[in-house]
C-alpha cells in the first residue's frame, strides 16, 4: 500500500503516513547536499572548462606572454576551482570586435578573450595572450596596459571584476585615471610581476591582501 494513497470515503479523518524510514520511501539516513543555488564553484569546474580556453593568442604567436597567479579564499586557503575569463586590446590598442570604432584587431591568431580554471594544479591559474596596448580613457586621455578580469568562484553568487596592470608600464601607470583614483597600497594588488615568460599575479578574494573590485 502507498502510505501516501487516501482511502476513498474513510470512515474517519485520514493522515497518510510521511516518508520516515520504515514507509519504503527513505532507505538510507536523510542528508541535505549542495545545490547549484547554494554554490557556484564546483560546477564551474564541471561544465565550463573550455579546452583551448587559455589561448587568447593562438601558441606560438610572435611576442606571446603568459600570465599566471593564484586564486586564495578569505582564509588564505588556494580556491580549486574557481574560473577567470579575460579580455583586452592588441598590442595596438585594439580589441578584436567589429564594434570597435578605431577598426578591429588585426594581429593573427588574437582573439582577446580566455576563460581558464584553478583546477589543475588546484588554486593556480595561467593564460597566454599578447601584451595589450594602451586604449582611450574616454576623457582625452589614455589608460594603461590592462587586462579586464571577471572572477567566479565558490560563495559568489555574481562575478567579481578587476584588471591586470603591468609592473614595467611605470609611466603609463602614472597616467591611468583607475590606478591614479586608488591609495597606493590598493594600487599594488592590480600589478603584475615580470616573470621569465610574461608576468604574475595572485587574486584575493579577501583578506589583508583582497585584490580591489570594481562594481561594473
Amino acid at each position: 500500500m502507498n502510505p501516501l494513497d487516501v482511502p476513498p470515503d474513510p470512515a474517519t479523518p485520514f493522515q497518510p503516513r510521511s516518508g520516515r524510514r520504515g514507509t519504503g520511501f527513505l532507505t538510507e539516513p536523510f542528508r541535505l547536499g549542495t545545490t547549484p543555488s547554494a554554490t557556484v564553484g564546483p560546477y564551474l569546474a564541471i561544465g565550463l572548462t573550455w579546452p583551448d580556453g587559455a589561448w587568447a593568442a593562438a601558441e606560438g604567436t610572435e611576442g606571446g606572454i603568459w600570465i599566471r597567479g593564484r586564486v586564495f579564499d578569505g582564509a588564505g586557503d588556494l580556491v580549486p576551482d574557481a574560473m577567470i575569463e579575460t579580455w583586452q586590446a592588441d598590442p595596438d590598442g585594439r580589441f578584436p570586435s567589429p564594434e570597435d570604432p578605431r577598426g578591429a584587431a588585426s594581429h593573427p591568431g588574437f582573439r582577446g578573450y580566455a576563460r581558464v580554471q584553478t583546477v589543475d594544479p588546484p588554486g593556480e591559474f595561467g593564460l597566454f595572450t599578447l601584451k595589450p596596448g594602451r586604449v582611450p580613457d574616454g576623457e582625452g586621455g589614455l589608460q594603461a596596459p590592462h587586462v579586464d578580469v571577471s572572477l567566479f568562484a565558490r560563495g559568489l553568487l555574481d562575478r567579481v571584476v578587476t584588471r591586470v596592470y603591468f609592473a614595467d608600464e611605470a609611466e603609463a601607470n602614472a597616467q591611468d585615471a583607475v590606478l591614479a583614483g586608488l591609495p597606493e597600497d590598493r594600487r599594488q594588488t592590480l600589478i603584475a610581476t615580470p616573470t621569465d615568460d610574461g608576468y604574475r599575479l595572485d587574486l584575493h578574494l579577501q583578506g589583508d591582501r583582497e585584490t580591489v573590485f570594481f562594481a561594473v
